[in-house]
């Protein structure tokens, strides 16, 4: 199915329900299968993949964009089963900083991991877990609790978060950490963080919550984020970026130098 034919399919929907100073507007997934019909389009298989292309792969056809009032952006929110809603935010931009430095750590992943792994965010996340990076990025003991955690919130729908960590500090504090993974290919979205967010509260109320993103930007090479939420919505409270090199690939001087970026 080609990005144009979505494209076709999604500013229709949009147009059926947009006017001018609207923020926020509800639509059913069946209204995509009647836009593509009446555009005379072919209907895609999956509909649902729709909306996954505008949240997590590409932004929305700039016919959508530019009715937003300045300094927001629209998105699609789920708003229950099989209900998605078109809603104003302020922008948020989650992509890797390309001139970030990047701190290099010694590989632990399994040989047999590596030969098998498919590439894919299981790949990802088997590599977060092999080498304890989230202990390093947040400074927080954490342990992996379960993959693939599937839930139901009512006003939201069913949510799936990659995976989930729970941790501890030297206080004693205990912390819930969703972690949302992406592969090169796609992008990570706010949307997946806000039902993080809404697991966190129905779940685990009695723990810290703190929202990590990973992005693969290359073999090896890890991009980290913490997000929280503010008075102003969700916000990136830090970023980093890990490359997993072999032991004999991280020299004294290279160790030394971090040793200097924390002042000793």
């Amino acid at each position: 199915m080609s990005e144009t034919v979505y494209d076709q399919i999604i500013q229709e929907v949009f147009r059926q329900h947009y006017s001018r100073g609207a923020t926020e507007m509800q639509f059913e997934r069946a209204e995509l299968r009647e836009a593509a019909e009446r555009l005379g389009v072919s209907v895609p298989k999956n509909l649902g993949d729709v909306v996954y292309t505008f949240r997590y792969r590409r932004d929305l056809p700039e016919a959508v964009l530019s009715t937003a009032e300045e300094g927001k952006e629209w998105i699609i929110r789920p708003a229950g089963q099989a209900l998605y809603c078109f809603v104003q935010v302020p922008p948020l931009s989650l992509a890797p900083n390309p001139s970030l430095a990047v701190t290099k750590v010694p590989a632990g992943t399994p040989g047999l991991i590596k030969m098998y792994a498919q590439g894919d965010e299981q790949a990802l996340l088997a590599q977060l877990r092999y080498n304890r990076l989230l202990d390093v990025f947040t400074g927080v003991t954490c342990y992996s609790l379960q993959s693939h955690l599937r839930t139901n919130i009512p006003a939201v729908g069913q949510i799936e978060t990659d995976e989930v960590y729970v941790g501890v500090d030297r206080s004693g504090t205990h912390y819930v950490l969703p972690v949302e993974a992406k592969r090169e290919t796609e992008r990570l979205g706010r949307i997946q963080f806000e039902q993080d967010l809404a697991v966190c509260a129905a779940k685990f109320a009695a723990l810290v919550p703190r929202l990590i993103g990973a992005c693969l930007m290359q073999d090896d090479l890890i991009a980290l984020f913490e997000l929280k939420d503010t008075d102003e919505g969700l916000r990136i409270i830090a970023e980093q970026h890990y490359c997993l090199v072999p032991p004999e690939e991280l020299p004294p001087e290279e160790i030394r130098s971090y040793r200097k970026r924390l002042g000793l």
